[in-house]
């Protein structure tokens, strides 16, 4: 593959002899009207990475996953997945992209008149080539991976916000993704459930190997999952690194937002 000139080479083929990133933003930008969200933005996942997108809200977290996804397009910049330029995608090409990164939702997204097994089988009928019974045992692997096996024949109504994202991530799993973008998945449910979710990804990560972007709020969270992080504050990169380098760091910004997370919310 050849790089556009004005690239790096080293972003698309996996500079210093290291492995090829699976998914690199290049200097993007974007702005909606005089708001600039993402200013010269790079960062890449290596593939079987867990990388945890921190910052406060209205910073373009999500808005950096949609790019990923081709639901939004760059003022400026390249986006690379599995070594591929996305950038200049159609629509139409971008639905090969999307077979191979897929993306759970804050609200899930599921169907609302499906129960959770059609739910988790719609990704499998839409690709073909599998019979009922094969996509039975499919959804039923699924949604026992995700610990929510009993809920198969409930409406997504029937369940909580934690469920629900389960339900979203064995739906994701569906279609054999090589990536999954998770878009504040902690957001709206207890501790509890938020840990659940976290060992859920976790797991996932391990035994499939899959490449992950978490977009949070929350450092505990991205603590117990990152392999690095990227920290955005007003639409730049203020630290990219590991764990360890972050917590390092003395860069105030950053800092300033680690201890205001630490701080303990009163039990009302």
């Amino acid at each position: 593959m050849v790089s556009p000139p004005d690239i790096p080479v080293e972003v698309v083929e996996g500079g210093n002899g290291g492995p090829k990133p699976y998914i690199a933003f290049e200097h993007v930008s974007k702005s909606f009207g005089s708001l600039d969200v993402l200013r010269d933005i790079s960062f890449d996942v290596l593939p079987g990475e867990t990388m945890c997108i921190l910052g406060r809200s209205g910073v373009g977290k999500s808005v950096s996953l949609q790019h990923i996804m081709g639901f939004l397009k760059p003022d400026s910049g390249r986006i690379y997945v599995d070594g591929e330029d996305i950038t200049p995608f159609t629509e139409e090409q971008m639905q090969t992209v999307r077979r191979k990164v897929t993306m759970v939702f804050q609200n899930g997204a599921l169907f609302d008149s499906l129960t959770v097994a059609e739910n988790v089988a719609f990704p499998l009928r839409e690709r073909g080539g599998l019979t009922e019974d094969q996509i039975e045992q499919i959804v039923r692997g699924l949604l026992e991976m995700v610990s929510v096996a009993e809920m198969a024949e409930l409406l997504p109504s029937d369940l909580s916000t934690g469920m629900k994202r389960s339900v979203a991530i064995a739906r994701a799993l569906a279609s054999e993704p090589q990536a999954v973008l998770y878009d504040e998945p902690t957001t709206m449910v207890d501790p509890l459930i938020a840990r659940l979710l976290g060992n859920l990804i976790q797991k996932l990560q391990k035994q499939l190997h899959l490449t992950s972007i978490v977009v949070t709020h929350d450092v505990r969270f991205a603590e117990r999952l990152a392999d690095r992080v990227l920290f955005l504050h007003e639409g730049r990169a203020q630290f990219f690194g590991t764990l360890e380098e972050m917590n390092r760091s003395n860069d105030e910004v950053l800092q300033q937002f680690l201890e205001m997370d630490m701080v303990p919310v009163p039990v009302l």
